[in-house]
């Protein structure tokens, strides 16, 4: 099954205490239906100090259930599901179905 949510795309959380919040997509992990979104469900994490990091707390993203966030729209960035198209050549792309725009990526 091809990804409908893939790391760069623009995506809007649906649910949650981030509802509503745009971000993009940095890391995806497949296996756990799991994304890390830049800007949201971030968490503080005390840290130890390392020879490469500096401890105390920090702040980072966690990673949030790919069911609680849609593909933003690329005409007007609101929420959409996505489908698939096979163009002429043979190439399957994402499609919005909200406006039927062809999702970059």
């Amino acid at each position: 099954m091809a990804a409908k949510i893939k790391k760069g795309d623009k995506v809007v959380v649906m649910t949650g205490r981030s509802k509503g919040r745009v971000g993009e997509v940095i890391q995806v992990f497949p296996e756990e239906n799991r994304a890390i979104i830049r800007g949201v469900n971030v968490v503080r994490r005390h840290q130890r100090q390392t020879a490469s990091q500096e401890g105390g707390v920090i702040s980072k993203e966690a990673p949030i259930h790919l069911s609680n966030v849609a593909i933003a729209d690329p005409k007007d960035g609101k929420p959409t599901r996505v489908g698939f198209k096979v163009l002429d050549g043979g190439k399957k792309v994402r499609v919005a179905k909200r406006s039927g725009e062809q999702i970059d990526g």
